[in-house]
């Protein structure tokens, strides 16, 4: 005897494999790999800023245009700009200064890209980020390219803050700004990466992190975006260095304005939180669905009546004269009587 679960199995396997594709699907459009991304998870992604964000009182929004810095308050927002992929055009690099000018806080984490200075060129500061390698062989964490800054100062920005962990940054530049933290005296700029030591180039102190008022706000420069990384955050110091400067505000600013990559799915979402008019369209589509869900149960009753009347209205009409002439051809044996009994059964059940 066969077993009733046989022929259901290939059922429940083609289910379990399109809950599986739809479960991929949704996972592959709502995250991404980017590096410094808010939608990775990984190692190199900065999902866990939001949660940094939270932990200090603070609600964070993703920022896709500069426009939404006009909608924050300055004097209570912190935003965050990590190693942007693409330049600030003019008219977004005043958005950001007009934040800033107005009390807010700016966050450039930058190692070896090429926008992030212009971009502090405009808002009127005068540090700069190097762009060289800066190795340590005494004090760091595991590697020599990722220095531990052992000196940091006793100030607002980096209270109960002993040390930041850089992981292959480079050093800034701070032309008379505030300095938040150095490196021990026993780093280098290895100028031409080669891992070594060369004769041209010297151990010393080197800045990592600076700040600069900038109006009524301040701008926090920070040599190294992956010390905002995931993996990095877990590193000696790099957790506490951001909740210190989230703390006291009550909005965290993550900048992805510039960056190549955000998933379909958060793209989507972000897109219909800023345009009125498509919130509008979905909600109406969304009314229409469930008015129709709700509906359901007339609407396969209706089908059937429709094609009921359709199937009726198209069949022939046949008189009753013809009727009677094909009964009697069937059944010659038949009185008349019996021949108009059947014929009026047939006429009731048409």
């Amino acid at each position: 005897m066969s077993n009733p679960l046989d022929a259901e199995y290939p059922k429940l396997l083609l289910l379990a494999l399109a809950v599986v594709t739809i479960g991929a699907l949704f996972v592959a459009m709502s995250t991404s790999t980017a590096s410094f991304s808010s939608y990775n998870s990984a190692w190199d992604g900065a999902s866990k800023l939001q949660s940094e964000a939270s932990a200090t009182g603070a609600d964070s929004k993703i920022v896709r245009k500069t426009a939404m810095y006009d909608d924050a308050n300055p004097n209570g927002t912190v935003a965050v700009v990590l190693s942007p992929d693409t330049p600030y055009r003019p008219a977004e690099r005043a958005d950001v200064k007009e934040f800033v000018q107005n009390g807010g806080t700016l966050i450039v984490a930058e190692d070896f890209g090429p926008h992030s200075n212009p971009l502090l060129r405009s808002l009127g500061a005068k540090t700069r980020v190097d762009g060289q390698l800066v190795r340590d062989e005494r004090y760091n964490y595991r590697s020599p390219a990722m220095p531990v800054a052992r000196n940091v100062g006793n100030r607002s920005l980096t209270r109960g803050v002993e040390r930041l962990t850089l992981n292959y940054g480079t050093v800034v530049r701070p032309h008379n700004a505030t300095v938040l933290a150095n490196t021990s005296e026993y780093a280098y700029l290895d100028a031409n990466r080669n891992g070594n030591l060369d004769a041209d180039e010297t151990l010393a102190t080197h800045p990592v992190a600076a700040t600069e008022r900038i109006g009524d706000g301040r701008v926090i420069i920070v040599s190294d975006p992956s010390l905002f990384v995931n993996a990095m955050l877990d590193r000696s110091g790099n957790r506490a260095f951001v909740r210190q400067i989230f703390e006291g505000h009550s909005t965290v600013l993550l900048d992805y304005s510039h960056a190549n990559e955000l998933p379909p799915l958060a793209l989507a979402v972000l897109t219909l939180r800023t345009s009125p008019l498509l919130q509008i369209v979905v909600g109406a589509c969304g009314i229409g669905m469930l008015a129709l869900w709700v509906r359901r149960p007339e609407l396969p009753r209706r089908l059937a009546e429709f094609r009921r009347n359709d199937v009726a209205d198209s069949t022939p009409r046949v008189g009753e004269r013809e009727m009677v002439a094909y009964v009697e051809k069937r059944h010659p044996e038949w009185d008349s009587e019996r021949v108009e009994r059947v014929v009026e059964s047939l006429r009731e059940k048409r």
